[in-house]
């Protein structure tokens, strides 16, 4: 998408320029005005128009924390195409700590969204119109929920080719093929024609500074693959991608307090004991063993636990043990040697 002038808000930016725009939102009950926050960057050269959002969930911080070192990278200084980023979408639930907004609605489940609809699609409709509609490609960060952790992964159709190899550009080893989900921000997308991949990585209401690195990393190494940024020489140890086609959650088989002994990116195997049970007193009730080999991509990290719920998810792939391998190694390029992530 090549466009002489974009026009993001009833502002206009021109090819070589930079602004900060502000969408205006519907007020807060007491009077106090609400925008989004719109940073544009348009190289003097054409090229692709991307999008990159963060907080559609108001209580994922990570990928503010990604959108603002990544306008501030020397790497994107300059670009071919323009760069959308947009640190917080539902800034409602920025103000709340929330996931979702003051209406109670979720606003990953509200795209495209309408004029006059609910609060939920009005903002939908704002966001997807000003933003998402005028881009070819887009990536959206997002983190586990609270007290819920994510390993690094692409989340995505791989069933398309073009987004696939941006998928695999992006440089994390976990790739998983993710259906649409109604109302979501990449099916709306996705059925307008603009390529999109979905950053899970981290837990809600906590800044995770090797999902935040690999962000920042994988959202350069996506537009490096679009043509927006010059190719660079990668740096560190070669990350292999892993396709998982499946994956699925461990549930609690008792209620009581959990000691997690699988961590985040380790391979499993079959009856492999994940953690344990306790009651109060500390007698052994019961424990949690993987269903398949695999590795876990996501966990539970406070230590009490409801019968049935989910303390796990694991994904499954052909070679686990080269997946985990893998997941080290990002690691070690990531992070200096005497900083262990906190995943």
């Amino acid at each position: 998408m090549v466009n002489d002038v974009l026009k993001i808000g009833g502002e206009s930016i021109a090819p070589g320029e930079t602004k900060k725009i502000e969408l205006e939102m519907p007020p807060l009950y007491t009077a106090t005005s609400m925008s989004i926050p719109v940073y544009v960057k348009r190289g003097k050269r054409p090229g692709p128009v991307m999008f990159v959002s963060a907080a559609i969930h108001g209580d994922e911080l990570n990928g503010i924390e990604i959108v603002g070192r990544l306008i501030r990278s020397k790497a994107i200084e300059r670009i071919r195409g323009t760069l959308i980023a947009v640190p917080m979408v539902n800034v409602y639930g920025v103000l709340n700590q929330s996931r979702y907004l003051p209406d109670r609605r979720d606003l990953n489940r509200s795209f495209p969204g309408s004029k006059k609809g609910s609060l939920a699609g009005r903002l939908a409709n704002l966001f997807f119109k000003e933003v998402v509609s005028k881009c070819d490609v887009g990536i959206d960060l997002h983190t586990g929920a609270i007290h819920r952790s994510n390993l690094p992964q692409i989340r995505a159709d791989l069933d398309d080719p073009e987004v696939l190899e941006m998928a695999k550009a992006f440089g994390v080893p976990v790739l998983l093929n993710a259906e649409l989900r109604d109302g979501s921000l990449r099916e709306a997308a996705s059925e307008n024609g603009v390529k999109i991949l979905l950053y899970e990585a981290g837990q809600a209401l906590r800044y995770d500074e090797f999902s935040i690195r690999a962000g920042v990393k994988g959202i350069i190494n996506t537009m490096r693959h679009l043509g927006m940024l010059n190719k660079s020489r990668s740096k560190g140890h070669s990350i292999e991608r892993f396709i998982a086609r499946q994956s699925g959650w461990v549930r609690a088989p008792e209620s009581g307090f959990v000691n997690h002994l699988a961590q985040l990116g380790d391979h499993v195997e079959k009856g492999d004991k994940l953690a344990t049970i306790a009651d109060p007193f500390g007698n052994y009730l019961d424990s949690l063993e993987s269903p398949a080999e695999g590795v876990v991509i996501g966990k539970q990290n406070i230590p009490l636990t409801q019968e049935g719920e989910a303390v796990y998810h694991i994904a499954y792939f052909s070679e686990p043990d080269t997946v985990a391998e893998h997941v080290e190694l990002l690691q070690d390029n990531l992070l200096p040697p005497e900083q262990s992530p906190v995943l």
